[in-house]
């Protein structure tokens, strides 16, 4: 990944999972990286790659369930017209 020096790394793989989020790349219900595995593929610390996982929770993106994983949670659809 090229990293941005002015913006910090967690929101770099923020933004990185946020856009897989929305291109369903990861889809509602699917599992996310564990930290270890987003700590490989981005080459980042576990407390970074926690964070990325605590911010897309508050987002609302994302839901933990203890000891099975992080998902993504359903996203609200717009009302139909």
């Amino acid at each position: 990944m090229d990293w941005q020096p002015d913006i910090p790394r967690w929101r770099q793989v923020y933004t990185v999972m946020e856009e897989r989020i929305a291109d369903g790349t990861y889809p509602p219900g699917g599992r996310l990286p564990s930290v270890v595995d987003m700590c490989a593929e981005f080459e980042i610390s576990q407390m970074t790659a926690r964070k990325v996982l605590q911010k897309l929770r508050e987002a609302g993106l994302a839901a933990m369930h203890p000891g099975v994983g992080t998902f993504v949670t359903e996203l609200p659809q717009p009302p139909k017209s």
